[in-house]
């Protein structure tokens, strides 16, 4: 868990994914399309992946922990959650916030 944090804020966005997941591939194309430069940690390939990936599941409380997204250090949730954000016009903001974008 305390890697996970860790990571969360050391971006102003930061995204947990694994490689093959269309759903993470998602997320990750809205928020380069956005001009946001996340951090991305696929898990599938990191070797710490499992362990952050049982972290995920205890913050999110589901069982499908990816794409996991951190926005200013904090934890906005999966793709639902985020294209929630994005439809109701919270994501922009949002970003802009956590200095992630600037226009």
């Amino acid at each position: 868990m305390e890697r996970v944090l860790k990571l969360a804020s050391q971006r102003a966005v930061v995204i947990f994914s694994v490689s093959s997941c269309c759903m993470c591939h998602t997320i990750k194309s809205l928020f380069c399309d956005l001009g946001v430069n996340p951090a991305i940690y696929e898990l599938d390939q990191d070797p710490k992946g499992k362990e952050m990936e049982r972290a995920l599941v205890r913050l999110l409380g589901h069982n499908l922990p990816v794409p996991a997204v951190f926005i200013g250090g904090q934890l906005v949730g999966p793709t639902d959650k985020v294209m929630s954000l994005h439809l109701g016009g919270n994501l922009i903001p949002l970003l802009r916030e956590a200095g992630a974008i600037w226009l």
